[in-house]
Order: structure tokens, then sequence, then C-alpha cells
């Protein structure tokens, strides 16, 4: 653990992040998931799992099922098929979104139906209250839009209007930065933000955030990430 004195951030390198190579899945957990179990790192906030998934070409996890999450994956390269028993299948490409509202009960499988590894981060959020009919959905965010900024990808909040809804008090967000220019984003007091690099790197205040590296903000600061090499950020901020 790396703490900086200036900015209140825990960085989780991904070299010592959870570890399951299962052949077709090499996964890393930034959070306790499955057989990697550690007490200090149950999740961040409303945050519970971010998985950094490899699937290898037509391979992927076959129907199983979730209940009370909201499930956002972000497809960094290949794709994922959905499909699930509500009925819904898509094709969710690099750069986009889908997420699904477990809510009462779903079952689902997901699919690398390509003829290269599909790379994901797969993010599970508590969401605000149990219960509810499950959903699913999805998006294209084309990353030129999020040049130099944060945009919105999915959010519990009614005023994020072109956001995939989630039931969590919670944004999950993207910024594609040039190599020199910075972003920045403030987190509220008691909230909690958590940010990987999909590629790239980032400095924040002197400390270099490589590409799946993960960091863990504490509410009430605002955190300025300067592009040491061109960089595609991903980030969530929840309760």
């Amino acid at each position: 653990m790396t703490t900086d004195t200036k900015a209140k951030i825990d960085i989780r390198r991904f070299d010592g992040l959870g570890h399951a190579d299962h052949g077709w899945l090499n996964a890393r957990h930034h959070f306790s998931f499955a057989n990697y179990y550690d007490p200090a790192r149950m999740g961040w906030g409303a945050i519970r799992v971010w998985n950094d998934d490899e699937i290898a070409s037509n391979t992927g996890f076959p129907p199983h099922g979730h209940q009370d999450m909201e499930i956002i994956t972000y497809v960094r390269d290949g794709a994922i098929t959905h499909q699930d028993s509500l009925g819904n299948k898509g094709r969710t490409e690099a750069g986009d979104v889908q997420v699904m509202s477990a809510g009462s009960g779903v079952r689902h499988s997901e699919y690398n139906l390509e003829g290269e590894t599909t790379r994901i981060f797969q993010i599970w959020i508590e969401p605000k209250r149990l219960g509810g009919a499950p959903s699913w959905g999805a998006k294209p965010f084309p990353r030129g839009e999020r040049a130099g900024r944060f945009v919105v990808l999915a959010s519990g909040y009614a005023d994020d209007g072109d956001a995939l809804p989630i039931r969590a008090d919670a944004r999950v967000m993207a910024a594609t930065v040039l190599a020199g220019d910075t972003v920045a984003h403030s987190v509220a007091p008691g909230r909690h933000a958590y940010l990987v690099p999909a590629r790239g790197a980032v400095m924040i205040d002197g400390e270099r955030i490589n590409a799946r590296d993960g960091v863990a903000i504490a509410g009430g600061q605002t955190i300025a990430f300067t592009a040491i090499e061109d960089a595609e950020l991903v980030l969530v901020d929840s309760e």
C-alpha cells in the first residue's frame, strides 16, 4: 500500500491484485472475490467488485445467477455477447458499456465469440435498495466524446440523462487524456472513488499510476490526473 502525503489515496498495484488463471479466463481482483480473500479489501464504499478479466476467444461464462447487485461491464478490447433469462441478447464492443440490475434475480451468460481475446472490467456496486425487477441495457460511448473530460457512462441519478441507469448511489465515468493533459475529479465528503486506467499511465501528486493499477480515493478532495502517456481512465464515484 502506498499512501500519498498530499492526497488521501490508496494505490493498489496490478501485480499485487488477487489472481486467478483458469486457462480460458485470466482474472485479477481489486477486491476480495471467489477464492481471493483479503479482509482489508472487501470493497470501497458501495463498490464491492472490480475484476480485470481476460477472456479467451470462443469461451466465456456459462449461464449463472445473480441477485441484488448492479453489474457494470466496461469492454476494453474485443467484445462480449450477453444473453439472459429476461430474453435480452446483445453484443458490447470495446469502449462501450453494459449494465445489469440483478434485482430479485436473473440468470445470464457472457461469452467472447470473437476471434481475439476480450478484455473487460467487471464492476459490481451494491444497490441502494434490494429486490425489484431485473433489467439489462447496453450503450456505445465513443472514446472521442470523452476527450479531456470525464463522461458519465452509468448512473443512479436522474439528472445524468444520457447515462445507462443503475440502482445505486453511484456514477461510472470514463475519460481519454492525451499525454501532458490533465483531468480532475472532485470526490464529495463521505463518498468514495476508485480509478483504474484501462490503458496508459497518469500521475497523481507525484505517484505514477500505470495501466490496470487501482487507486482508492477518499472523499472530501479534488484529485488531478495528469497523463504521462495517452490514457483511458475508468472511475467510479459512489457512496
